[in-house]
């Protein structure tokens, strides 16, 4: 498989490394400093794009690789209010497009494990609910993608949280997320169920970016030669 990385920081270059070692090609890169290659005619070289940018530039790369019809593979977060619009876009052109705010295995599967236990804690409303997620100084959004997905996922199942918020909560249907940035943390997230007398706290912490980089080659394996829009629940069948 040829991909196209747009996007060729940390995260990129591991993708690379991961996407060679199984097999793959890498005919297009990138970056800041290179921009203008990203055209429909360089493109047109690719199977898969991979791309992991930042919330300014993403909802236009996505657009020039549905219009040169490469399947693009997102982790960018941030710009998550434009997806309805993206998604339309890509299947009125036929295009293929795989977003996840977490493309680690071990992410999904606490994901999954976060929706249950929302769903057990639904009847012992003593227990209030927050969550904390730690990242690097260099990442972009606050609260992370990753977290915002967490806090669905619970307000959701669970029933007491309505909305969530980075801000002191004004009652107690808002989910306080606490988000931290400190170097060097590739990400850490936690969600924490407290009542007067214990608590209960379910954690992920990512000990590297090999387990994003690995998904987000997965998934481009996934999507080669479909159309349509995935998410990771699709590659692990849950």
């Amino acid at each position: 498989m040829k991909l196209a990385l747009i996007g060729y920081g940390k995260m990129g270059k591991e993708i690379e490394q991961i996407a060679v070692s199984r097999g793959h090609s890498v005919v297009l890169k990138i970056d800041v400093d290179n921009q203008q290659d990203l055209t429909i005619e360089n493109l047109s070289h690719a199977d898969v794009a991979i791309e992991f940018t930042t919330p300014a530039t993403a909802v236009a790369n996505y657009r020039i690789c549905f219009t040169a019809g490469v399947p693009v593979v997102s982790g960018t977060t941030g710009w998550i209010n434009q997806k309805p619009l993206i998604e339309k876009e890509c299947l009125n052109m036929g295009g293929c497009f795989f977003y996840a705010s977490n493309f680690s295995l071990g992410m999904n599967l606490f994901f999954e494990l976060n929706k249950i236990l929302a769903r057990m804690m639904k009847p012992f409303p003593e227990y209030d609910i927050s969550m904390t997620e730690i990242h690097h100084t260099q990442k972009l959004d606050a609260p992370s993608g990753t977290a915002i997905t967490l806090a669905e996922g619970i307000i959701e199942e669970n029933g007491s949280k309505k909305s969530w918020t980075i801000d002191k909560p004004i009652n107690k249907e808002e989910l306080h997320i606490l988000p931290i940035r400190k170097d060097p943390f590739p990400g850490l997230h936690s969600v924490k169920y407290d009542s007067e007398v214990d608590y209960i706290e379910i954690i992920h912490n990512a000990y590297s970016r090999k387990g994003l980089a690995l998904g987000a080659v997965l998934a481009s394996e996934f999507c080669l030669g479909k159309k349509g829009i995935f998410e990771m629940s699709d590659l692990l069948k849950f």
